[in-house]
């Protein structure tokens, strides 16, 4: 097998060693994902004319004249869950679970830029096959499964990251599905609170793949 994590391997099965830079990189982008994300609906707030957002949701300022900066955001969220499945597989925590996230996470990210990408939202938009609210429940279902099943995974990091990421599953299930019951007064509003959980999630996955990166390291380190 290869010596060190630069070492090309002399056999196509021999066990190959996960590397720290790798993962850090993978990490940071994902950490950035949302910061971009929330920057451009801020700027978008700002910007688009006539937008309320409390009553109005993101959707919304997805259509339009200044469709871009909510899609330059969108965009950056879905780069974020790819490079989280990325890190994900390289280093892999155990478990079916484990691997069903990243499976998942690959379709969610996947899901994000297809919304950004259709544009089928807040303009009446309905030419071709308008498939805005399937996405929508995607990733309902997605945030409902990946967080518990790779909570395990992630507390073989830090304890307190399984406990993060179970209580994002506990907290997503009943309080998802009310976004499509309620009406459109504090709509807006109540779905910024849910892309604020799913961001809770994608923050606590990322200080996992970190925490592997350092503890990787520091073995390294050790080792010569």
């Amino acid at each position: 097998m290869p010596e060190t994590v630069h070492d090309i391997p002399a056999d196509p099965g021999d066990p190959l060693p996960e590397h720290p830079h790798i993962l850090t990189g993978l990490a940071w982008i994902a950490l950035a994902g949302p910061v971009i994300f929330t920057i451009a609906i801020l700027i978008a707030d700002v910007v688009v004319p006539d937008h309320d957002w409390i009553s109005d949701t993101i959707s919304d300022l997805g259509a339009g004249r200044y469709e871009f900066i909510v899609d330059i955001g969108i965009y950056a969220y879905a780069a974020s869950l790819i490079a989280l499945s990325v890190g994900s597989a390289h280093a892999h925590l155990g478990g079916r679970g484990w691997t069903v996230g990243i499976f998942g996470l690959i379709a969610t990210g996947l899901v994000v830029f297809l919304i950004g990408a259709r544009n089928e939202y807040g303009d009446g938009d309905s030419d071709g096959w308008v498939i805005h609210s399937y996405l929508v429940w995607g990733l309902g279902l997605a945030f409902a499964v990946i967080p518990w099943s790779m909570s395990a995974g992630m507390g073989t990091i830090r304890p307190v990251l399984r406990k993060i990421a179970r209580g994002v599953t506990v907290v997503w299930i009943p309080f998802s599905p009310v976004f499509f019951l309620m009406g459109t007064e504090f709509d807006g509003l109540y779905e910024r609170g849910l892309g604020l959980i799913t961001f809770v999630f994608t923050y606590a996955l990322a200080f996992a793949l970190l925490g592997r990166s350092r503890a990787l390291a520091r073995r390294l380190a050790e080792g010569n």
